[in-house]
């Protein structure tokens, strides 16, 4: 008989207020958050982490709604064939990943049935489980990882990830954790030995964010978020080899350079620049190229076309679809993004600050609109335009299959799915991106 996540000894998660029944349960699926699914004695469904499809499991009922509850795993009674050691020393307690004690294979076929659930279930969209492009690497993939910090009074520290079930509790991380490039596991470490009595080099404040960024280089910066003073940011670069820039953001405020290097030199594919602390890269290096090679193929012969890039980041798409000979206009909130993508002065491709839901209008029409929106999706005011103004083809790159499937509803009156892939970027965790190809309909509704 097995304990949950690699741990025999003790089960997952904070000890139940009090003492509640114990049911055995089959676990049938795993849900998008990735806990395992089930059914209680009572025909209720039942969610519980550390859980396989297929396994025979003890659980004791933690939370109860009228018609679905949240459960503890207690023992693993008939384990499934794809349940493994989880690797990482942390996960018996750590939120930051959630299937970890699943084979890689496992992995990837949940995630494809999380896709197809979500578009059936949400979308009205019935299709056999898209095929999951798998990461090259299935451990030390994040180019960037936050952590919690909490100041609990008389010197103490708490710094890592939130526990599982339990986000008020701070689970202590090093850099053992398996889920950061070597490179801020290193720097992470180092800070942590660093950064003084009470983290007294850092912002002042009961809790803060602390954000590693590396580049191709293994260039580390910081970005920290809430806290009021500065902290003391040069003798942190000064004394955590490794970090070359601090960035702080307080509550409600921009996020200022306040110590080292203003911007980090980044090698993308092709593209070369200078990223500072808040601008967005994928995670995953070497899995987002394969999507990106994805996106590039599907967009096909762009010569002489007009390509919208909405929510284009640094613009690593236009600038690409640029160079193939089309007229691209990128749209981007993050002034910092839009900063580094104007620096790239590239021919045929020209970018604007704002909310798309804003700018979309009149940007249409176009040839080509790229989606690749955050995990909220495509905001209902930008739907709106592109219904209005329908372009001939839209490819939609989603990292929420809920939210995916909504858009793709809203969407349905004037274009057809053509195409579909998944894509790994976050292996040991539930969430999966999707790339989705679009036609407008030959005849559209009056």
């Amino acid at each position: 008989m097995n304990r949950p996540g690699g741990d025999r000894r003790r089960p997952v998660g904070k000890n139940p207020p009090r003492e509640r029944p114990r049911q055995e349960v089959v676990i049938n699926g795993i849900a998008a958050g990735g806990e395992g699914v089930g059914r209680l004695q009572d025909g209720r469904a039942i969610f519980v982490h550390r859980t396989a499809p297929g396994e025979r499991v003890l659980v004791q009922v933690v939370h109860e709604r009228p018609r679905w509850a949240r459960g503890r795993l207690i023992e693993v009674l008939e384990p499934s064939p794809d349940r493994r050691e989880a690797p990482c020393p942390h996960y018996a307690e750590c939120g930051g990943c959630t299937l970890e004690h699943l084979e890689y294979d496992a992995q990837l076929r949940t995630k494809s049935r999380i896709v197809a659930d979500a578009l059936a279930r949400i979308g009205g969209i019935e299709l056999d489980p898209p095929a999951v492009v798998p990461s090259p690497r299935q451990h030390r993939y994040r180019n960037r990882v936050s952590f919690a910090l909490h100041r609990r009074g008389s010197g103490r520290v708490a710094a890592g990830f939130h526990a599982l079930g339990d986000p008020d509790r701070i689970v202590p991380i090093d850099g053992s954790c398996l889920l950061p490039e070597e490179s801020i596991g290193l720097v992470w470490d180092r800070l942590r030995a660093n950064w003084g009595v009470d983290a007294n080099r850092l912002p002042s404040g009961e809790r803060l964010r602390l954000t590693l960024r590396s580049s191709a280089g293994g260039a580390v910066s910081l970005l920290i978020e809430g806290g009021y003073s500065q902290g003391k940011p040069e003798e942190l670069v000064g004394l955590v080899e490794g970090l070359e820039s601090v960035w702080h953001k307080p509550e409600a405020r921009s996020a200022t350079h306040v110590a080292g290097a203003p911007g980090l030199p980044e090698a993308w594919g092709e593209e070369r620049f200078e990223v500072g602390g808040t601008a967005f890269l994928q995670v995953n290096r070497e899995a987002a190229a394969l999507l990106e090679e994805h996106v590039i193929a599907t967009a096909g012969n762009v010569s002489g076309q007009h390509v919208i890039d909405a929510y284009c980041g640094i613009g690593l798409h236009a600038r690409r679809l640029a160079r193939l000979g089309a007229a691209v206009t990128g749209l981007e909130l993050d002034g910092d993004a839009v900063r580094v993508a104007d620096e790239a002065g590239t021919p045929g491709a020209r970018y604007h600050q704002g909310r798309v839901e804003d700018l979309l209008e009149a940007a249409l029409p176009g040839d080509l609109l790229i989606l690749n929106p955050p995990r909220a999706g495509v905001d209902a005011a930008a739907i709106v335009p592109i219904l209005n103004q329908p372009p001939q083809h839209i490819i939609y790159i989603s990292c929420d299959p809920a939210t995916l499937a909504r858009d793709l509803k809203l969407l349905s009156s004037s274009f057809q799915l053509t195409s579909i892939r998944c894509f790994d970027l976050f292996p040991q965790t539930a969430h999966v991106e999707t790339v989705v190809g679009l036609t407008r309909l030959a005849t559209l509704p009056e």
